[in-house]
């Protein structure tokens, strides 16, 4: 049977909402909903948290995840890439456990509204297509093909992306997805070998908008326990 190990990156340092990860939402701290999806999906050895929070960790322990250490100051800082932090992880947790793990699924704390079944699904997908990573996105509300602009240094507007042909109507661009920060899973040598996202293998796995929201300011955290509300009503 594979061996799957979860992470889940919590830093102490939140700058759109003071102490995100462990604000209440909903009657409980925001990381609390990651971890319980992540107990309930009955796919992992080990839940483990990265942070370089004392407090952080408290409260993910009590919600049965485990803390063995303490990020970095280099990996907690503004600068520090996602990957390298979750890449850090994995192998601080193999050195830690004593094993080789076969997969690695990270978690993003911020992300409370995908279901358990989202992680079964995505995990069950990229075993199915064989790939070596995948993300989590939902169909985009807008386009590059149509609605998405960039601006040069000179000033110039132009759409993002171009077709031999212009696109006048929005149904028919390419489908493009938005990134969701939900759900990334990885095979083991590719975690430790590659530096990007996205690879020749790499899959995705789409989610909809209603479960998709990663919160990153206050708008969004009260958006999300809106909805919560609305859920339990």
């Amino acid at each position: 049977m594979a061996k799957v190990l979860c992470t889940i990156c919590a830093r102490g340092g939140s700058k759109g909402v003071k102490n995100k990860n462990i604000k209440l939402l909903h009657g409980k701290p925001l990381i609390a909903y990651t971890i319980e999806q992540a107990k309930e999906s009955g796919l992992f050895e080990h839940i483990v948290i990265s942070t370089d929070s004392d407090l952080i960790a408290t409260v993910a322990q009590e919600y049965g995840a485990e803390v063995f250490f303490k990020r970095s100051e280099e990996m907690a800082s503004d600068t520090a890439g996602k990957l390298e932090v979750i890449k850090d992880a994995f192998v601080r947790s193999e050195e830690y456990y004593q094993t080789s793990f076969d997969y690695l699924v990270d978690l993003d704390a911020t992300a409370p509204l995908r279901s358990v079944q989202d992680i079964i699904g995505a995990y069950q997908q990229f075993l199915k297509d064989d790939n070596d990573n995948l993300i989590t996105a939902m169909p985009s509300r807008r386009s590059p093909y149509f609605n998405l602009v960039e601006v040069d240094a000179s000033g110039k507007v132009a759409l993002s992306k171009k077709l031999s042909s212009s696109v006048v109507r929005r149904q028919d661009a390419p489908q493009s997805y938005d990134m969701n920060a939900s759900i990334y899973i990885w095979k083991r040598d590719i975690i430790l070998n590659e530096n990007s996202i996205f690879l020749e293998k790499t899959g995705l796995y789409v989610m909809p908008e209603e479960r998709s929201i990663d919160i990153d300011s206050e708008l969004d955290f009260e958006f999300v326990e809106f909805l919560m509300r609305k859920q339990d009503a």
